[in-house]
């Protein structure tokens, strides 16, 4: 009796090793982002998509999504990824500009001209720059993305820069603070996900965030005025989808073949939605019987005067290699 279940239990332990070693060959990544999952926020959409793809591509990947800071805080994940607790973010960079100060170059007023141009950049000097930093940090581009942005105020509606004077203002970042306190603003630091309570509780007057942001975290709710980016935008920010380079470097090379190319089918359809994201914002906030204004030329140029002798003159002067990285820019037609 013994014998003849000798083959039984040794074909059995065989299909048990079998299984575990197929099941260990899953390998799993880590999403986190802050802003809100499902339909209506295309930052999301893009990251889901990128998880979609990678299934689809049956190579043992597999990308599990955290939106909404259900992992990590908004200002937790760049530390985060690059010690390798998570893997992969869509991450407003100039988030990350107080332990590397050059990502504050892809936050500058007026650097970025329109959604066209922020495409030329892609493939520039400048971004070759900020990638280079990037990687130094510990992390990799899987994706690039701009948003373009705008003003919302609940006190009145921001168009020169005498218009923001006496507001406490929420800027995304220390070039736009810098800017912003020379014209008379008062400056509250914090993530676009903190904006809709600042302005609740009455922290906040009036903010900077990207069209989707104004959108998908209700600030029409709290504003009674939109100054929307039009033919002048003067806020534009670089929001990539990054991955640890530790959990990169873990995976095998079929992996990061697929990876890449869901990335890249991920970057296209942001591009092809970043544009019309502002129109959606127009829209929704003219709906909901907030006031919509638009910048002059004379204001515009007003702001980059102002810009550029705090906010350039400062990042050319205090970051290492600033100035370059600036004209590396300046550069792109």
């Amino acid at each position: 009796m013994k014998r003849s279940l000798t083959p039984v239990i040794a074909t059995t332990a065989l299909a048990a090793l079998a299984f575990g070693s197929v099941a260990s060959a899953q390998t799993v990544l880590r999403a986190s982002h802050q802003f809100p999952g499902g339909k209506g926020d295309v930052r999301d959409e893009m990251v889901q998509m990128l998880a979609e793809r990678v299934a689809e591509a049956d190579v043992g990947l597999e990308i599990e999504v955290h939106p909404g800071q259900s992992l990590f805080k908004a200002d937790e994940q760049w530390g985060a990824l690059v010690r390798g607790r998570l893997d992969i973010t869509a991450l407003p960079l100039d988030y990350a500009s107080g332990r590397h100060p050059e990502f504050s170059a892809t936050l500058m007023p007026g650097l970025v001209r329109n959604h066209e141009h922020a495409q030329r950049l892609n493939d520039s000097e400048y971004m070759e720059m900020i990638k280079a930093v990037i990687d130094e940090g510990g992390a990799r581009v899987l994706a690039d993305a701009w948003l373009a942005g705008g003003f919302a105020s609940s006190e009145r509606c921001i168009t020169s820069p005498d218009t923001v004077e006496g507001q406490n203002f929420r800027a995304a970042g220390p070039a736009f603070e810098e800017m912003l306190e020379a014209a008379g603003a008062s400056i509250a630091s914090m993530p676009s996900s903190e904006i809709y309570t600042a302005m609740q509780t009455g922290v906040l007057d009036a903010a900077n965030t990207s069209s989707m942001s104004f959108v998908s975290y209700r600030l029409f709710e709290q504003v009674d005025c939109l100054t929307e980016p039009g033919d002048y935008a003067l806020w534009f920010m670089y929001e990539p989808i990054l991955i640890s380079k530790q959990s990169w470097e873990k995976l095998n090379e079929e992996q990061q073949q697929a990876l890449t190319e869901a990335a890249e089918e991920a970057e296209a359809f942001f591009a092809d939605e970043a544009a019309g994201l502002d129109d959606k914002m127009v829209e929704v906030f003219e709906e909901e019987g907030v006031e919509v204004v638009s910048m002059s030329e004379e204001d515009y140029k007003a702001w980059l005067d102002i810009a550029k002798e705090t906010s350039y003159k400062n990042f050319a002067e205090r970051v290492e290699n600033g100035q370059a990285i600036i004209d590396a820019a300046l550069a792109v037609e």
